[in-house]
């Protein structure tokens, strides 16, 4: 045993007779652990018959170290260097898992190796059922605990979810959502890397996450999250998003770097009585085949009080941000700011929709501040492995888009700080929407929220639509070739500001207002303003 002797010198000696004397009971009735630091126990799997190989399954043997720190009240499950194989581990309160490094936890390509928990005392089978209740990592009502280290968690993605499929084929495997149009099992039967529902006191930090068979975490109803210095680089199959925050509290994101074949970190709401309340998702690096950061699609609950800042997005397919909901649920007091994405489709999209039965929730209350967005005329993820689905209809680059439906509009929103390149080359033989024509633009109301989504659009820079409130403060935004189309359409906009608008051309009718009256402007602006009827 170890001793740390700051302890020591704090001790009383009545204390410290009592604090050996528990220890020593414990190594009689725990025999394969040691002590570390401030007394914590460290139980490393290896004194549990794990077998270092790669090939042999230790689920058994890593489970009974987990259960045994449990036991314990607490202590570090200790990964030596090594391969580790194994199926789903179910870890528990006060136990810490911590991989060394060179240490790495293989997830088994087998998925009889997964096994699916009971959640029948939880709403959650009810709600969350797009969603694997499968994974590698299990915690269920658990607290004080937390994944550490300088090692790799491989899930071996690709390899299971081929396995998978064969299965199904075969007829061994029941799935109700396979995808025969896009030939892949669907995510309810393609197990997460960590999966944490209904928790408090999470940590993960310092460890490499990659090849996912779905999702590669998800945290689901919980508190006090601490997500920080990962990497995580899951480009194995589909729907691999990095990071997955479900109606949780508290929630620090930080200094990670995600390389994801779908939504890099992602809000989701799945309870229209729960939300996402106090995220700090900062100082993060972000490429994804889908949107970098990104709430919803699921919204049926609600997002408040949240920060994104110190953000680089690079090669990302869709949006640096989108801010979406069209569940019922609400989006308020959000910031995002010093956002440097470079090669990303589409800069920050602000949907409002109304797809769920329930009335349609609302949008209020977001400030966008010191963005950096270059916009690329081909498409950004043109060097993924596994690249994001094409739109299925001709067009010209999209704008940023804030919309809103008819009756709801988004509400404060404020731009401040602002620069985007776009690439320009817009065609109106590749398509074309006159102004006089902008009522043809649809709704999309139900529809899936996405930028893309709305088809042609008719302007170049910014598309805002059923909005009540928004301040345009030093934006600049630049084309690389000519564009047909204004930089500005505001449609059904109420109390719109501009101050400090900068344009690449000097020619009139470069912000359209239609059904928007009553615009604050700065002086320059006024030269490019066309109201229409």
């Amino acid at each position: 045993m170890r001793f740390v002797p700051q302890l020591q010198s704090k001790m009383s000696l009545h204390t410290r007779s009592q604090y050996i004397t528990s220890l020593l009971f414990a190594l009689i009735t725990f025999p394969q652990f040691s002590v570390i630091g401030q007394g914590k126990a460290e139980f490393n799997i290896l004194n549990y018959d794990a077998i270092a190989d790669g090939k042999t399954i230790n689920t058994q043997a890593i489970q009974m170290a987990i259960d045994a720190a449990h036991k314990q009240g607490g202590g570090r499950v200790l990964f030596p260097e090594g391969s580790f194989l194994t199926g789903t581990l179910l870890l528990k309160s006060d136990v810490e898992l911590y991989l060394s490094k060179g240490a790495t936890l293989l997830g088994s390509t087998n998925p009889k190796d997964y096994p699916k928990l009971d959640l029948s005392e939880t709403e959650v089978s009810s709600k969350t059922d797009d969603n694997s209740k499968l994974a590698l990592i299990w915690a269920y009502k658990a607290e004080n605990i937390s994944i550490t280290g300088n090692g790799t968690i491989d899930g071996q993605g690709r390899e299971l979810a081929l396995t998978i499929d064969s299965l199904y084929h075969f007829g061994q495997l029941k799935d109700p959502k396979y995808s025969t149009r896009r030939m892949r099992p669907s995510e309810v039967v393609r197990p997460k890397i960590i999966n944490v529902l209904e928790c408090n006191n999470i940590k993960v930090d310092g460890i490499t996450i990659m090849n996912s068979a779905s999702w590669v975490q998800t945290y689901e109803l919980s508190q006090n999250i601490s997500i920080k210095n990962l990497k995580v680089n899951s480009t194995a199959y589909w729907n691999n998003d990095g990071i997955n925050i479900t109606d949780s509290q508290h929630v620090l994101i930080e200094n990670c770097d995600i390389n994801a074949a779908d939504d890099g970190i992602t809000l989701k709401s799945y309870f229209p009585d729960k939300f996402s309340d106090d995220v700090l998702i900062q100082n993060c690096k972000v490429r994804s085949s889908a949107s970098a950061v990104k709430f919803g699609t699921a919204s049926f609950g609600g997002f408040k009080n949240v920060t994104i800042q110190n953000i680089e997005v690079y090669d990302t397919f869709r949006s640096a941000v989108a801010l979406e909901a069209v569940d019922g649920g609400y989006i308020e007091n959000v910031v995002v700011k010093n956002i440097k994405a470079t090669n990303t489709g589409n800069a920050i999209f602000v949907r409002l929709g109304h797809r769920a039965e329930e009335k349609p929730g609302y949008v209020r209350n977001v400030a966008i501040e010191n963005i950096d967005i270059q916009i690329p005329f081909g498409r950004p993820d043109i060097n993924y492995d596994l690249r994001g689905p094409e739109v299925d209809y001709f067009h010209n680059i999209h704008p940023m888009v804030i919309a809103g439906i008819p009756g709801h509009r988004i509400e404060n929103i404020t731009l401040k700080n602002v620069k985007i390149q776009y690439p320009g080359r817009a065609s109106k033989a590749m398509a074309y929407v006159p102004l006089w024509r902008l009522h043809t633009v649809p709704e999309d109301i139900k529809g899936y929220p996405e930028f893309s989504k709305f088809g042609e659009l008719p302007s170049w820079g910014f598309y805002i639509r059923h909005v009540n409130g928004i301040d345009f403060k030093n934006v600049d935004l630049k084309l690389e070739s000519e564009d047909f189309r204004p930089a500005f359409v505001f449609d059904d906009v109420k109390k719109l500001k501009m101050t400090d608008v900068s344009l690449p051309v000097n020619t009139k009718d470069q912000i359209i207002l239609f059904d928007s009256p009553n615009p604050v402007l700065s002086t320059p602006i006024e030269k490019w303003i066309k109201v229409l009827e």
